[in-house]
């Protein structure tokens, strides 16, 4: 954390006791863990609306996969511009271009998680859920460094 930043819920959580002795590593690796939490609530929510698409609703595995994507990703930007990467914008041009190289660094990921669908599932007949799982991990690694080098990157002051 900045000096000049206000603590955030994260920043207050690690005074409480028990997690005081936790605090040096926290400050140390603060965006990682905090990508780690919400890159984690992220896949959680992929997973979960590609299911309710998918079975309930019974749609098509990529369909289901690109809903599921949408409300990913909206989640995602916003709690990594906030907690993650704490990238406030002034003006509203700012928040969409930055909205808007978001969106199309997921883009790239999202044509890799529909390619290993579209193979691993409709067309080697493997396992859906797995399947999906699977490309979750590979998604996540990849968006943290797309968001941490291009999107979210520190300017120079």
């Amino acid at each position: 954390m900045e000096p000049t930043e206000r603590p955030d819920i994260f920043d207050r959580l690690m005074t409480l006791p028990g997690l005081r002795l936790l605090e040096p590593f926290y400050k140390k690796h603060k965006a990682v863990l905090l990508y780690l939490f919400f890159g984690g609530l992220t896949t959680v929510i992929s997973i979960a609306v590609f299911w309710l698409f998918r079975y309930p609703f019974g749609l098509n595995e990529l369909v289901a996969n690109v809903i599921s994507w949408l409300a990913a990703v909206l989640f995602a930007f916003l709690t990594n511009r906030v907690w993650v990467f704490r990238a406030p914008t002034k003006t509203t041009g700012e928040f969409l271009r930055q909205m808007a190289s978001f969106y199309g660094g997921r883009v790239v990921t999202l044509l890799i998680e529909e390619a290993m669908l579209a193979v691993f599932i409709t067309w080697l007949g493997f396992s859906d859920m797995p399947v999906k799982i699977t490309a979750q991990i590979v998604v996540i690694v990849l968006n943290y460094f797309i968001s941490k080098l291009f999107i979210f990157k520190k300017k120079n002051a």
